[in-house]
């Protein structure tokens, strides 16, 4: 064996541990949440909620494209529903309802339309259709985000 050879030969074992090092790095720095999906997906849901507000108040300005922010959030914020419930996550905190596992199929497919119905909104204000806009934002509410609050989340309690 030549020392180019077993130079060569080194070089490749110090790149392939320093990939192997970098992979395992990234992928603690990856790590998303605090650990507690309670607490992550009301943070996300309050997020959430607060776009929706958002995009509200901006429609009421007549504020069209400054509502593609807002719905790119909420899409980006669907995709990540379904993984803040694994089973188990069924908590006195949470606010969620049992039928969520009982029919996971279906509650991730509300997720899903959460996410599309956001990604139109996003580019129905992208581009300044602001007549289809409204029009989306009327029933948005019910047929979106009621998809999900109704069969899958506690009602909060009734005000006096």
């Amino acid at each position: 064996m030549t020392v180019r050879s077993r130079v060569c030969g080194s070089v490749l074992v110090i790149v392939g541990t320093a990939l192997v090092a970098a992979a395992c790095a990234s992928s603690e720095m990856m790590k998303v949440g605090s650990g507690d999906p309670v607490a992550d997906r009301q943070r996300l849901m309050k997020n959430v909620g607060a776009n929706w507000a958002d995009i509200q108040a901006k429609a009421k300005a007549n504020n069209f494209e400054a509502i593609a922010v807002n719905a790119d959030t909420l899409a980006l914020n669907a995709m990540h529903v379904p993984a803040l419930f694994p089973k188990g996550s069924l908590t006195d905190k949470s606010k969620a309802k049992p039928e969520i596992w009982q029919k996971w199929d279906e509650f991730v497919k509300v997720a899903k339309n959460l996410e599309t119905q956001s990604e139109k909104l996003r580019d129905t204000a992208r581009a300044k259709k602001n007549d289809e806009v409204q029009a989306m934002l009327k029933d948005f509410g019910r047929n979106v985000c009621g998809a999900c609050h109704t069969p899958f989340r506690v009602p909060p309690p009734q005000r006096s």
